[in-house]
């Protein structure tokens, strides 16, 4: 067998995610390589924690970037939160709603769901009376943007609540951060992760995490050791903090870290707002055209996120057949359903870079000529 180098067919990814990745983050992590402990990178590692402050809107210190994806975020947010026998609510819309559940499952935490219907948004109502049935619970937790359903469940509601109770919140922010008003301290959210292959535009291997103070002491007076030696944030805050000295914990992933910086830096540079204006335009521009050609979005339009559509495929089609013709056509990708939604809808995203005219364009055309 003759092996050759790689060169991936370019495509235009309107997926739930990766994202398509600027062409200025690919710049950045072409540049040389240099060392995890190297004091040019340390000012990268301050100049990321702070940019990142200003995209989680936090002043939390506890605010760094792991080095693996976004579901190593949720596996960090559990480990060092929950201890044996914690009590648990997890709120449930959504596949990754049922993932924060098997963690709590597979972390000895007892576990307690409060579940609502595919495509609608955590109802309030059913998690305050699951805390007053449970008063002895620990953290609540849920997804602020449900990739699965294209639902945005309101975080400021719910961590008000928790908060009432005296309990801890974990929100998933995966798809939400970058992409559609995410305010950690205004809102009280306690630990929020993310990643980078959605509304930042970075490839896919870096998550993102933000520990309250009260989040924080909560590591810090556990009574057991963190499940995960790699997550453990006390570990990984010796290599994130310090004026000057870093201890080695692990060795970074320095150009996907040149990466991340860039693409928030790019962020900071449009502004929040600009951004999520961005991305609430181009929406209204995919609805207008997805709607011009008869196709209906599953999401009701109060709760729905512009950043990941959830639409339905008419009776008839093949929603796989469509898929693969738009690859194969129109190099566009675009996502099928999960769960409840598999084989019947269509997940188009318009995350970060994705979130143009020319996408939005060619997502219309291309679906327009599969269909017809």
């Amino acid at each position: 067998m003759t092996y050759t180098s790689f060169h991936p067919t370019p495509r235009t990814l309107m997926g739930p995610g990766p994202s398509d990745v600027h062409p200025r983050v690919l710049a950045a992590m072409a540049q040389p390589t240099i060392g995890h402990l190297d004091p040019e990178f340390i000012g990268v590692m301050d100049d990321i924690k702070s940019l990142l402050r200003y995209a989680f809107q936090t002043k939390n210190a506890l605010t760094v970037p792991l080095s693996a994806p976004g579901s190593a975020g949720m596996e960090a947010a559990f480990c060092n939160l929950l201890e044996p026998g914690d009590k648990v609510i997890v709120c449930i819309n959504g596949v990754f709603g049922m993932r924060q559940a098997e963690n709590v499952r597979r972390m000895g935490g007892e576990l307690v769901t409060v579940e609502d219907d595919w495509g609608t948004q955590v109802d309030p109502e059913k998690l305050r009376a699951a805390l007053k049935a449970n008063p002895d619970t620990k953290v609540v937790s849920f997804v602020h943007a449900e990739t699965s359903t294209g639902v945005c469940s309101d975080v400021a509601t719910l961590c008000g609540i928790a908060q009432e109770a005296g309990a801890l919140t974990i929100v998933d922010s995966v798809t939400a951060l970058g992409g559609i008003e995410l305010a950690v301290d205004d809102w009280g959210a306690d630990v929020v992760y993310s990643g980078t292959q959605k509304c930042l535009s970075c490839p896919p291997g870096i998550s993102l995490i933000t520990f309250s103070e009260a989040a924080a002491e909560q590591v810090k007076s556990r009574n057991t050791a963190v499940q995960s030696w790699f997550l453990d944030l006390s570990l990984l805050m010796a290599y994130w903090e310090g004026d000057g000295a870093r201890s080695y914990h692990h060795t970074a992933p320095v150009n996907a870290m040149y990466g991340l910086h860039e693409a928030l830096l790019m962020l900071h540079e449009e502004g929040l707002e600009n951004a999520w204006q961005r991305h609430r335009s181009q929406h209204a521009s995919l609805v207008n055209g997805l709607e011009g050609i008869g196709l209906e979005f599953v999401v009701d339009a109060a709760y729905r996120l512009p950043q990941l559509n959830v639409v339905q495929s008419p009776d008839g089609v093949s929603e796989a057949d469509i898929r693969k013709q738009l690859l194969a056509e129109f190099n566009l990708e675009i996502g099928a359903g999960l769960g409840v939604f598999a084989g019947k809808v269509w997940r188009i995203g318009l995350m970060g870079y994705a979130a143009r005219s020319e996408n939005v364009q060619l997502c219309v055309s291309g679906l327009r000529h599969c269909l017809a």
